[in-house]
């Protein structure tokens, strides 16, 4: 089979012949028709600090996937050969306290799918049955592959109620578009998502939001003058992990306010306690999908008649997956696909 592979520990991916893979007895091989590429893979392909300390080689790199089951071990009970699946990338050890009380998102042992294992950037890969989601009504493959970040969205924006509530989210990176899209669809009063990018801005233009601000020119204080608000926003959004937003979205938080801090900073920094303490805030640090409640939501969403196409902004052949890299690096797009359908 063709796989990207990180042979070394150095830049660059190979895209290279493997052989295919055989399923261990609790395991499924799935065929991959669509990947979508992640921040992550980014740091793997440039093979930056956090790459070099985590990441073993030679590995096949890629957690966002979706296709089709091809094989099956011999303790497979549920899926079955011919099911269209995206794929949890979070490998979980089934035995600690958390996975035990069936909270696995919380799984301190947790490993990653092409970060630690062998991943989905490939014709073939194989993955525990319990890691796999079954999709039971359509999903367009390009979607379906995306349901990985897509979870992060929906973790990130549901976690605290929004219906009727002012809603502030820092970072228009795709990750944020989706939980601008899960917010509006959820019925939250006013979105409004702030970048330094105009393009990722316009995207988010796009998908509904009420204001795209660029803090680059203006702050968060002049978005709520201009939509009329007095008290702050009710529910906050950080996906950018950049200091400065933090500190700026707690300035501009109602008492009482609730904070979803997807966004992983890539450093410590300092924030103002005493505002957090006397406007009485909540912040909850969120951290992949709820296993796998995330995942009814997501299905229910789509079903319901959410749109995320217009986050899906690139498509290409696996055998263009250097372009696509360097699409994905430059910024100025959503999300970029790749189809390891075509030779």
């Amino acid at each position: 089979m063709r796989a990207l592979v990180k042979t070394s520990p150095a830049p660059g991916l190979e895209l290279t012949e493997l052989p295919d893979p055989t399923p261990g007895a609790n395991d499924v091989v799935v065929q991959v028709f669509r990947t979508g590429i992640c921040g992550t893979d980014l740091h793997i392909d440039s093979w930056d600090e956090w790459a070099a300390r985590t990441v073993p080689t030679p590995l096949v790199i890629g957690h966002e996937f979706a296709g089709e089951v091809v094989a099956v071990g011999s303790a497979v009970t549920q899926a079955q050969v011919g099911d269209f699946v995206s794929g949890e990338g979070h490998l979980v050890c089934g035995t600690c306290r958390n996975c035990r009380a069936g909270r696995r998102h919380l799984c301190a042992n947790t490993r990653g799918l092409g970060v630690h294992h062998n991943g989905a950037f490939a014709e073939f890969a194989v993955l525990p049955e319990q890691n796999v989601w079954v999709h039971r009504e359509h999903v367009d493959p390009d979607v379906a592959a995306i349901f990985d970040p897509f979870g992060n969205a929906v973790h990130t924006a549901l976690t605290f109620p929004v219906v009727g509530e002012d809603v502030l989210i820092t970072g228009a990176g795709p990750i944020g578009l989706m939980a601008a899209c899960v917010a509006r669809h959820a019925g939250a009063r006013n979105v409004v998502i702030t970048d330094v990018s105009e393009h990722r801005l316009e995207l988010a233009r796009r998908v509904g939001v009420d204001l795209a601000v660029n803090v680059a020119e203006t702050g968060i204080a002049d978005a709520q003058a201009k939509l009329g608000m007095s008290e702050g926003f009710d529910v906050a959004m950080e996906v950018s992990g950049q200091p400065s937003a933090l500190r700026e979205t707690i300035e501009n938080m109602a008492h009482g306010g609730r904070i979803a801090m997807l966004g992983l900073p890539a450093e410590h920094f300092r924030i103002d306690w005493s505002a957090v303490v006397l406007k009485m805030l909540t912040v909850k640090g969120i951290y992949g999908r709820e296993m796998f409640e995330t995942w009814y939501s997501m299905s229910v969403l789509l079903q319901s008649g959410l749109d995320l196409s217009p986050v899906i902004t690139h498509r290409f052949p696996c055998t263009r997956h250097v372009e696509a890299f360097e699409t994905a690096r430059a910024g100025r797009c959503g999300k970029v696909i790749l189809d390891w359908t075509v030779r």
